[in-house]
């Protein structure tokens, strides 16, 4: 899964895509266009576009403002590339607007908690993955309080996989994700990467979204965009331990990872 922000204070590189104007965002089609075919050349299944940045501290926006960053990227890919969408949102009119645009995968971060979500994201008919948050993005990092951080995601999930399945989505639309770096402190990160087999337990694929993120920086004392190797060791472990879709800034070289991953269970 290549990543594909769309917003002006992404943590990594959502302000390649676009420049600000009259204080407003402006994202540029033909640079958004730009990075999804890259990703997809260099072997992106899945390319995952985000409207609200959600990193730690990011102020929400408003859903019209979302909609118009996401939706003409959107519209633009579904109709020149061969990829499969997934929106990363958590907004119920944005589940399906994107949806009806052609998104085929819903990646929510709030795990579809916000009012009328699971209902948009049922009619969808799109896949779902259901991630961990501990609270809101502007505050997560502020109050981190877990009994046990593996046992109480673990039962946070299992509890939101049973609200999606009773809103009527058939479990096998449904995708899980720890959430590293919501609401987590450097060793809650390290903790769950280390004890990521036992979200096995869920009998569903896990999505892992590791690269270049803080758990990385702060190991390396190196800012975002020189911490690929970190975040390639980090997939490395992920991958031996369950998870099925890696969502990553550097589509070539973490698709190696997944190459020598393979080779070596199929040996």
């Amino acid at each position: 899964m290549g990543v594909l922000n769309v917003t002006p204070d992404s943590f990594s590189d959502g302000s390649s895509v676009g420049s600000m104007k009259d204080g407003v965002f402006r994202v540029s089609i033909e640079k958004a266009m730009l990075r999804a075919e890259t990703m997809i050349t260099e072997g992106a299944q899945i390319v995952d576009i985000g409207g609200e940045s959600t990193r730690p501290g990011a102020n929400p926006v408003s859903v019209q403002e979302e909609l118009d960053r996401v939706l003409p990227v959107v519209e633009a890919i579904i109709k020149t590339l061969d990829t499969h969408i997934s929106i990363d949102t958590s907004c119920p009119e944005v589940m399906r607007e994107a949806c009806n645009t052609g998104a085929v995968l819903i990646n929510d971060v709030r795990a579809l908690k916000r009012e009328g979500a699971l209902v948009a994201a049922a009619a969808s008919g799109a896949a779902i993955c259901l991630m961990h948050t501990l609270g809101e993005p502007k505050i997560m990092q502020k109050a981190i309080h877990y009994k046990d951080v593996v046992s109480d995601i673990l039962d946070f999930l299992n509890k939101r996989v049973q609200e999606a399945i009773g809103a009527g989505i058939t479990r096998d639309k449904l995708v899980v994700d720890p959430g590293f770096g919501f609401g987590k402190t450097l060793k809650h990160n390290y903790t769950l990467l280390k004890e990521l087999g036992k979200f096995r337990e869920l009998e569903l694929p896990i999505l892992v979204g590791i690269s270049r993120k803080s758990m990385i920086g702060l190991v390396l004392d190196k800012p975002a965009n020189q911490r690929l190797a970190g975040s390639l060791a980090a997939t490395t472990y992920a991958l031996s331990n369950g998870a099925s879709i890696i969502r990553t800034h550097d589509v070539a070289a973490t698709l190696d990872v997944i190459k020598v991953h393979c080779a070596l269970v199929s040996a």
